[in-house]
């Protein structure tokens, strides 16, 4: 996972200087610089980050992976990698509630409690679709 982490450490790097460049750039030819694409960018480099410090510490605490080892075979990685979920309908039923929440934000006030309330059931349904029903343990 070292690898991994590194390559989103080095993209978060080569966005900010992109950033940088893209700030100065606009900067030079309308005066001020471009504040929508400087922020989508600066996102962007936050984004990296994130996933590369998060994989760079589960990497230091669950120790060495075959894709860390330059000199490991394909089969070195083989075996069970977790549970999938074999069929769900929640993350449906979370989007649907997280595009209502939304829409109310902009259409009205009740709209979005309504929706931060169903987005609160539906990711309840979506942790606990394993305790009850067909698939419960």
């Amino acid at each position: 996972m070292k690898v991994q982490g590194w390559l989103f450490l080095l993209c978060g790097v080569f966005f900010a200087g992109v950033d940088i460049a893209y700030w100065f750039w606009t900067k030079a030819e309308t005066g001020q610089g471009e504040p929508v694409g400087t922020t989508a960018m600066a996102i962007s480099v936050g984004f990296a980050f994130m996933v590369g410090y998060y994989l760079m510490f589960t990497a230091r605490r669950i120790g060495a992976q075959p894709e860390d080892n330059k000199q490991a075979e394909i089969s070195d990685g083989a075996g069970e990698l977790g549970f999938f979920s074999p069929s769900s309908w929640w993350p449906l039923f979370v989007c649907l509630a997280a595009a209502f929440a939304f829409a109310g934000f902009v259409i009205g006030f009740w709209m979005f409690l309504i929706g931060v309330f169903l987005v609160i059931m539906a990711m309840i349904g979506f942790v606990f679709q394993y305790y009850r029903g067909h698939f419960s343990h």
